[in-house]
């Protein structure tokens, strides 16, 4: 069975009528359909990993599969790590693996058994003379027929006993904080800290909140200390002691035209911040009370004037231009943000290239030396970029059958 038979099976399914059909139906579907899921998630994993040993990600400019499925396959950073984490786990785990491609284990089961695969802890159940293919059994046991709670406690309960008396970890090992950005641009995290780091961080918040401490101050513990770690990134950003980025210091990025920064009038999606939130006019108005204002004059064709050929490292107000315009590495496939990447002369200085804003664009370092080593991007007419690999084919991002229609 191919791939296209597979969609179009799904076609088909997707074609049924639901909504006459009566709730043992519905149930019964759901549940086939799930387990088709658990399926289809197993040979995705087993895709993956066989796409990691053969290195295949470099045939597209890419480092890493995990790098790979973010740009090509649009997933966020951790479903990619974790989807390549369970192609490792079901490699080294042959039980586990044979359970979820029968559709008796989910995709979450496998994730969550996947540190026994890590390499430390294969190493240490070597060293203590633990039977793998045992543990590997129980363990698929757990997952396909108890609760996932259960699931949790058990792996949990291996991994301790794996080295009770050890060495003390590294602390970094255990911190982990993950952002999500959302369409309105707000963000929402997790956060996980070890004892002594998270100390530090109650440390310096606890200051920030016991100083703002007033009377009728209805704000929740919560709410206050949420304000209280935006004022300790405020505070860092105006003492200026932050590392340079790029050749520019940290700072809050607002774009606005300037009629919409002194309209009154304007209303909401005037400004855009530097990591891509859209904000209204005012609140622009509002963080422009205390900053600077850098003014581009923009030329006929709506694009920042370029300096010619007097500058051969590009100046911080051209770097800007080429950061509003290309938003991150312009590589196909590559997400990397703005602060991650070099400005590339499409056409090199020393051939007479200009340090304008259309000989530039932006390219993360492992795609920045791509590119000087035989692969090649070029902007189109319409703004988007395209990217060719050294044979002189060009690497396309995976577009969904209705896209691609």
């Amino acid at each position: 069975m191919t791939v296209e038979d597979l969609c179009a099976a799904i076609d088909g399914l997707a074609g049924a009528e639901l909504a006459s059909a009566f709730g043992p139906e519905l149930l019964d579907r759901l549940g086939g359909l799930l387990v088709a899921q658990h399926r289809i998630a197993a040979e995705v994993a087993r895709t993956v990993r066989a796409c990691e040993l053969a290195g295949a990600a470099e045939f597209d400019g890419l480092k890493t599969m995990a790098s790979w499925l973010r740009g090509h396959g649009r997933m966020s950073t951790l479903a990619a790590a974790g989807l390549v984490r369970a192609g490792r786990a079901l490699e080294a785990l042959p039980a586990l693996a044979e359970a979820h491609a029968a559709g008796a284990v989910s995709a979450e089961a496998v994730a969550t058994v996947a540190p026994v695969a890590a390499d430390k802890n294969l190493a240490a159940a070597a060293a203590a003379g633990v039977d793998l293919a045992e543990v590997d059994r129980l363990l698929t046991g757990v997952a396909a027929e108890r609760p996932h709670a259960d699931l949790v406690q058990v792996v949990r309960h291996y991994l301790t006993g794996l080295d009770p008396d050890g060495p003390e970890p590294d602390p970094t090992e255990g911190r982990r904080l993950s952002l999500v950005r959302h369409a309105d641009g707000t963000l929402t995290g997790r956060l996980e800290l070890d004892a002594a780091g998270g100390e530090r961080l109650q440390a310096a918040l606890e200051s920030l909140l016991q100083a703002g401490r007033c009377a009728g101050d209805e704000r929740t513990r919560p709410q206050a200390q949420a304000d209280a770690l935006v004022q300790l990134c405020d505070l860092q950003l105006a003492a200026g002691t932050l590392p340079v980025l790029r050749t520019v210091k940290p700072h809050v990025a607002v774009v606005i035209k300037a009629e919409d920064l002194i309209d009154p009038t304007a209303g909401p999606g005037a400004a855009e911040l530097g990591f891509g939130a859209t904000i209204s006019a005012a609140r622009a108005r509002w963080l422009a009370c205390d900053g600077a204002v850098t003014r581009i004059v923009l030329g006929p064709d709506g694009t920042p004037l370029d300096v010619g050929r007097t500058h051969r490292v590009v100046p911080p107000h051209l770097r800007r231009a080429v950061e509003r315009r290309d938003r991150g590495c312009v590589f196909t496939g590559c997400g990397a943000p703005t602060h991650w990447c070099d400005v590339h002369h499409l056409l090199e200085w020393p051939l007479g290239g200009e340090t304008s804003l259309a000989n530039s664009a932006l390219l993360c370092e492992r795609h920045h030396t791509k590119v000087h080593h035989g692969f090649r991007v070029e902007r189109r007419p319409d703004g988007r970029w395209r990217t060719w690999r050294p044979d002189g084919t060009e690497i396309h991002i995976l577009a969904p059958p209705l896209a691609a229609a």
